[in-house]
């Protein structure tokens, strides 16, 4: 007899709902733990961070203009009987500051990067470096300086070195769109000169040379070679310098609002300070669509084409031969500096100097440094060094930019790290990334507004900041995360993973890594980035004009406050002592970068 067979064993099936059960809870599992990392947790803490420094303050602007009662400034501002002096005229004035200032910024910037890196005039390195200053001055400190020299009496008050001089000055000259273009133009062409210098050094001569040897004319070689490779630096410093002239403050501010004479910054400016907030945060608003707009046609232009110039070969920078021209366009190069860099700073020390107000002739004195109360100088105002003000906006100052340099340099490393070394949510890494942007996009008066808007009144348990050093620094922060980010980024890329991998074999947490390895390791890149943020703060205006009080000052404000009531001994006296300090410290920071500049690597 055959054996029955044996029956299966018996296997007992997972039903449908225990089934869905369980991957749910496979799942819960696996989001706890990605949720309880390390480095999840830093990076939701970075971005509520973020989100308190840039959202919050641009959210509190927006819901500030919806606000019942508050609805009709948009009305008011686009179509309204006022609208014409409130939105479009200024409107316009800043597009056509911002066209010249581009236009003018890359014709000069242009020329200069080609003496200095195409050319062997002697002298160049200088010509180079003295090129580079005019962006690490504060903006007011050109606009100043034109003033010291071409003010005539349109408006009252004292007038310039040469109407004191006999020499008449035509209104146009003094006053409104020329002198704002002038100066405008001559701070911020040291953006397109260095853009275009370091294009203009990866342009290998040997492949011009070699268009050359196959017939090219000159003209062709510089038309198919050097210009697609410059290109892109062209456009990026043209859209920048269109950003700033359009944001610009402070110049249009000295310069222009004595002929009424606005600007999108200068109305805003004038709106808030007079208490017609509403309308003031929808041109901030306004401003700040403008400067993203073209900010983001500077980032498609710089990332659209790409030109590889640097391979596996050698290459060399070729010299441009000027045979009898070298000394013409050594002469102009020189008239360039000369105007821009030498004489700006000179005026300014030298109309500090003098007892009357940009009166050559009536004689040196350092009253307006050292002096005491003389009702017959400067209605008894002291000198800048023995006056209290002074020496309290100098320490409020100078403690800002450290302050802000400190905390923007580490959260630049955090959210760097974040971005560079983790494996988070896409979502979140990307959320990241954009936030910690859009301060680049924001013009700094409009900023400024965005915190009064937000912090300027209690929020929930939290008082009101406005008026406070806190609000200074916050604000300083927010302002210069995308800096921060970019030197914590180029500091990072410096330090291997395997260092940090080993570390993590050894047991170091994340924390543990962040203390002991990498803010050692990338501490001169934080610190020459921090440098750099601290000149950013002494010299700005357009962020704190708003955000500082008389109780508690800075060195920039009280500039432009001594400039409108006439004090230009003053004025110019502190803007010497701001340009010192930004200059020093710009060369120091270059100085620990170590960076060799285009024109120094050319053979």
């Amino acid at each position: 007899m055959t054996a029955p067979p044996l029956a299966p064993a018996p296997q007992t099936a997972r039903t449908a709902p225990e089934g869905d059960a369980v991957t749910r809870s496979r799942r819960a599992a696996r989001l706890r733990t990605a949720l309880t990392r390390p480095t999840t947790l830093l990076a939701g803490g970075v971005l509520v961070i973020l989100a308190i420094l840039v959202i919050s303050p641009l959210l509190g602007l927006l819901n500030t203009t919806l606000a019942a009662g508050n609805r009709g400034a948009w009305m008011d501002v686009f179509a309204s009987p006022m609208s014409e002096n409130l939105l479009w005229r200024p409107l316009g004035n800043s597009l056509l500051m911002g066209t010249a200032t581009a236009v003018l910024s890359t014709l000069i910037g242009g020329f200069l990067a080609w003496v200095v890196v195409m050319t062997r005039l002697p002298g160049r390195g200088v010509l180079g470096v003295l090129a580079t200053i005019p962006f690490a001055l504060p903006s007011f400190a050109l606009a100043l300086a034109w003033d010291s020299v071409f003010r005539n009496d349109l408006i009252g008050g004292s007038t310039g070195i040469l109407m004191n001089a006999g020499i008449p000055i035509p209104d146009w000259l003094a006053w409104g769109p020329v002198p704002v273009a002038v100066t405008l133009t001559a701070h911020y062409f040291s953006l397109s000169f260095m853009l275009i210098a370091a294009a203009l050094a990866s342009v290998n001569g040997d492949l011009m040379e070699a268009a050359e040897m196959t017939g090219a004319s000159r003209f062709r070689v510089a038309r198919d070679i050097a210009l697609p490779v410059v290109a892109p630096a062209v456009v990026s410093g043209a859209l920048l310098a269109f950003a700033e002239g359009v944001s610009n403050f402070v110049t249009p501010a000295l310069l222009g609002l004595p002929v009424r004479f606005h600007t999108l910054s200068t109305r805003l400016y004038g709106a808030i300070t007079t208490g017609d907030v509403a309308r003031g945060y929808v041109l901030s608003l306004v401003l700040i669509v403008v400067a993203a707009l073209v900010m983001s046609a500077s980032s498609r232009a710089g990332g659209r084409r790409s030109f590889a110039t640097i391979t596996g070969k050698g290459g060399r920078t070729r010299a441009v031969r000027l045979g009898a021209w070298a000394w013409p366009i050594a002469a102009l190069a020189w008239a360039v500096i000369l105007c821009t860099t030498i004489l700006p700073g000179a005026v300014l020390l030298l109309s500090s100097l003098v007892r009357r107000t940009n009166d050559l002739t009536s004689g040196l004195t350092l009253h307006y440094w050292l002096g005491g109360s003389d009702p017959a100088l400067a209605q008894g105002q002291r000198g800048i060094l023995t006056n209290p003000q002074i020496l309290d906006a100098t320490w409020n100052t100078v403690l800002l930019g450290v302050s802000v340099a400190i905390g923007a340099g580490l959260l630049g490393l955090l959210i760097s790290y974040v971005l560079t070394r983790t494996r988070g949510p896409k979502w979140l890494l990307g959320s990241m990334s954009a936030v910690s942007f859009v301060p680049f996009l924001i013009p700094g008066i409009a900023l400024g507004a965005a915190f009064i808007a937000q912090f300027g009144a209690p929020v929930g348990p939290f008082p009101s900041l406005y008026g406070t050093f806190a609000i200074l620094v916050l604000a300083g922060i927010a302002a210069t995360i995308p800096f921060s980010v970019r030197a914590a980024t180029s500091a990072l890329s410096q330090v291997s993973r395997d260092v940090e991998e080993s570390a993590v074999m050894a047991g170091a947490g994340l924390f543990r890594r962040l203390r002991s390895i990498i803010a050692p390791l990338t501490a001169r890149g934080l610190f020459t980035g921090g440098v750099l943020v601290f000149v950013q703060m002494v010299r700005d205006l357009s962020l704190v004009v708003l955000l500082a009080t008389p109780a508690m000052p800075v060195l920039a404000v009280l500039t432009y406050q001594y400039s409108s009531e006439n004090f230009t001994q003053l004025a110019n006296a502190v803007t010497v002592i701001i340009a010192v300090i930004s200059v020093a410290a710009t060369i120091l920071a270059r100085r620990l970068e170590g960076a060799t500049q285009p024109w120094s690597a050319a053979r």
